[in-house]
């Protein structure tokens, strides 16, 4: 009976999160409550402060749901025996992009994260755990990087720091750019062309070598 309710609260958490989303998307972050959250999952606001504090949490776990995956597979080549660091982040990447596109829960959160939040108050939960993925995202692409320069599949004379900053731009700007017009290319077919150019902009700009 104790698993069969731990299957039934997981169930509701995530009914409620899928709720959420859906609120969240057409109502933005700053217009949602937690009654319309409530409504649209058809139970009560109780039902939610039994899963979650307040709106701050509730918004972070319908993220975390889509990012925890990522950053977990982005993290697995962040170590000294992987021998190809620059073969996984392109996979990784790829994989990142083609999911925006094809992941209902993905596509729909990075929408949100990207022309649906209205953070005016920057202390925030909500606003303070996006900025650390953010920052967090940057610190685990520079390692790669470091791995790379490493295992010599980058020259030890790329600024690091300016490249992570670089292709994390690239990155970003492909998704936001299909999410504001997913009509204006491919974003799937795309993809490895997408991160093949970045990469090789690391590879061979002079502009990310360091300064003398």
């Amino acid at each position: 009976m104790a698993r069969k309710t731990k299957e039934e609260a997981l169930e509701t958490r995530n009914h409620l999160l899928d709720a959420a989303e859906d609120v969240f998307h057409r109502a933005g972050y700053a217009r949602t409550t937690l009654e319309a959250v409530a409504e649209a999952a058809g139970l009560t606001r109780g039902a939610i402060y039994w899963h979650f504090k307040n709106k701050s949490d509730l918004f972070n776990a319908m993220c975390e749901r889509v990012r925890l995956p990522m950053e977990e597979l982005a993290s697995s080549g962040v170590n000294s025996n992987n021998e190809d660091p620059l073969g996984h982040l392109r996979s990784v990447c790829i994989f990142f992009l083609t999911q925006t596109a094809n992941d209902v829960h993905m596509r729909k959160v990075f929408d949100i994260l990207y022309y649906k939040c209205e953070f005016v108050d920057r202390a925030d939960p909500a606003y303070i755990r996006q900025q650390e993925a953010f920052l967090n995202g940057r610190e685990r692409l520079t390692k790669l990087l470091e791995l790379a320069v490493e295992k010599r599949q980058l020259s030890n004379d790329v600024d690091i720091p300016l490249a992570a900053v670089m292709f994390h731009a690239g990155i970003d700007g492909a998704i936001r750019n299909w999410l504001f017009a997913d009509q204006a290319f491919d974003l799937v077919a795309y993809a490895e062309r997408l991160v093949d150019a970045c990469l090789d902009t690391i590879r061979y700009s002079q502009s990310l070598r360091k300064k003398p």
